[in-house]
């Protein structure tokens, strides 16, 4: 079983966290008025058996890279692939639904308003934690890596919970 979800929009922008810095004088950030550079969206696949985060970096968030997303993912995983995801439209297109049927995928959808019950959202949260708080990257390259960083980091790590052990 595979939890997938889109991560963003990521920007290019300082992104606030807490600090023990004295009250006072605060450090000012950039403004952040205009999105010159645009916006990116992290597709993002979390294997519940495993315990492994993977992802690719997209421009945008439509049913073709969704597609070329499965398609990794297809090529990633032998067998039957069950998915669980929420109800974004681009994940129900025809072509989508029709590869779907070809490939031995099948979709579990998320209720409306319940996204708190895909797994893959509990990961996001530490990676928002430990890559983004109090981040100001140049360029999406340079948070492309950082994420990525994280993301093999957080698969090497033996501490993490593992709800199915394999016999």
């Amino acid at each position: 079983m595979i939890c997938v979800d889109e991560f963003g929009p990521l920007e290019l922008r300082p992104h606030h966290g807490r600090s023990w810095q004295p009250h006072g004088d605060p450090h000012r950030l950039r403004a952040t008025y205009t999105r010159k550079h645009g916006v990116r969206t992290l597709m993002a696949a979390y294997d519940v058996r495993t315990g492994e985060m993977w992802g690719h970096f997209k421009k945008r968030k439509r049913a073709r890279e969704f597609l070329s997303f499965l398609k990794a993912m297809r090529r990633k995983y032998t067998g039957p692939l069950w998915i669980v995801l929420d109800n974004l439209s681009a994940h129900k297109t025809k072509e989508i639904l029709a590869w779907v049927k070809q490939n031995d995928v099948h979709f579990q959808f998320t209720p409306t308003d319940a996204s708190w019950l895909n797994r893959i959202e509990c990961q996001f949260t530490h990676l928002k934690k430990n890559v983004l708080t109090h981040c100001d990257y140049n360029s999406f390259e340079e948070m492309r890596i950082a994420i990525q960083r994280y993301l093999r980091w957080n698969n090497r790590r033996k501490t993490r919970l593992l709800f199915w052990k394999q016999h």
